[in-house]
């Protein structure tokens, strides 16, 4: 695997008070938990956001900052992060950075909002969706902020584009000499370990820049620690000067409802943290000619086709895949593919989340569906070789292999990750 052996030195400290307050923010500690219960678990997680306030934004003491964000970046009482710092002299936020769906997520699938003036702060909003290098760094220089701060809910999958934003602005921040911080939010479906296959550089684009795996099992501010350690020194020259604020109160094992934390979807096709919990398997009917459930109450747990019947439901249970349920189901979805057409298909029904592997279960749907449906074919594209990171899915999938074959494959790969990924987590 294609990974340097460059690790990160350390994260950068500032001075005086502030020095004192980054140790304490990036070891964890900080200020005391509030005495509260959590919404749904035995513990109340604090984001990099809670803590970085609850320390009255010390870390950001005399810097000019803009922040990448859009609206998941909330606090508890679902206030966004950007009318909070606005609103609170010890912080100078002066612009706003907006991701694909845009800042306030007015904007659908491969969407943004462009550059315009935020009505609610007065805040200009400059557009960073499909921008990189260069171009990306002049946006930084214009906006006359000299601290990048990132804070953008992750749903833990290879090819959702936000850690690519995040990796864009890094390199982008070194390209025009600006610092950059990570506020940390959990990965809702748990930290506990990567699974899938691994990037092949010669399919980067922005659904996966770096060789990571599909399910990467990491907090946006680890993959932060881990893109500057491994890749961008190469992409920029040198590593940007990197500050992570960490969450306390979050374990590796946690699903996102043990956070007690709110869950605002991070793009319009995420409405639940149980459509995060599959995504990384069922997205890779994108690169197909089914429904990957766009247009319905429930994407990417609905899949069908025109066409499609109680077969493939049949078939998919047959695989004796761990912790999920095959349903057969017919649906109309309101856009996307079949827009406005009744289609037959199946619906996932997780009851074991510790078992269940979203991305051998997207291989043995997609194994599945080719055998039972005549009318399956890729995207002439071959997007789904961009998703799965490599051709080597459509190639063994179209040449009759099996779910143990195409996922016995990618191991050696995943190995060489996992031990690169050990070295930058920073949660029991």
């Amino acid at each position: 695997m294609a990974l340097s052996r460059r690790v990160l030195l350390g994260q950068l400290a500032a001075t005086g008070a502030a020095g004192a307050a980054g140790a304490a923010l990036a070891a964890g500690a900080g200020p005391a938990r509030a005495a509260q219960p959590a919404h749904g678990g035995g513990r109340r997680v604090h984001t990099g956001f809670d803590r970085l306030a609850a320390d009255g934004y010390r870390l950001l003491t005399g810097r000019r900052v803009g922040i990448v964000t859009n609206p998941t970046g909330v606090t508890r009482e679902l206030r966004h992060i950007v009318d909070v710092m606005h609103a609170d002299d010890r912080v100078r936020l002066t612009a706003v950075f907006g991701p694909e769906h845009g800042f306030r997520g007015t904007a659908q699938a491969g969407g943004s909002e462009g550059r315009y003036d935020d009505p609610a702060t007065g805040l200009p909003v400059y557009d960073t969706y499909n921008k990189s290098g260069k171009a990306l760094a002049d946006i930084f220089t214009a906006s006359g902020v000299d601290t990048v701060v990132f804070d953008i809910q992750d749903v833990g999958a290879r090819f959702y584009t936000y850690i690519w934003t995040l990796y864009d602005c890094m390199v982008a921040a070194v390209l025009a000499g600006k610092r950059f911080m990570v506020l940390d939010r959990p990965n809702p479906v748990t930290g506990r370990s990567a699974t899938g296959p691994v990037l092949d550089k010669a399919y980067a684009s922005f659904v996966g820049r770096e060789p990571i795996a599909q399910t990467h099992g990491m907090t946006v501010a680890e993959l932060a620690l881990l893109f500057n350690g491994e890749f961008v020194p190469e992409a920029a020259g040198r590593p940007v000067e990197l500050e992570t604020v960490r969450m306390t109160g979050w374990r590796r094992t946690d699903f996102y409802d043990a956070t007690g934390l709110p869950w605002v979807p991070p793009s319009p096709n995420m409405p639940t943290p149980d459509t995060a919990l599959v995504y990384s398997g069922t997205c890779l009917f994108e690169g197909t000619n089914l429904s990957e459930g766009r247009g319905t109450t429930r994407p990417f747990e609905l899949l069908g086709a025109d066409g499609i019947d109680r077969r493939w439901a049949a078939a998919a249970t047959e695989l004796g895949l761990p912790g999920v349920h095959f349903r057969e189901a017919y649906f109309a979805p309101t856009f996307s593919k079949f827009q406005g057409k009744t289609i037959g298909g199946v619906q996932l029904h997780v009851h074991d989340r510790a078992a269940f592997d979203p991305v051998r279960t997207g291989i043995g749907l997609l194994v599945t569906a080719k055998r039972v449906w005549p009318g399956f074919t890729w995207r002439p594209d071959h997007g789904i070789d961009r998703l799965t990171g490599s051709s080597a899915v459509r190639t063994m999938i179209d040449a009759g292999a099996g779910p143990d074959e195409i996922v016995a494959a990618w191991q050696e790969g995943l190995k060489g990750f996992r031990t690169v990924r050990r070295r930058y987590l920073r949660y029991p």
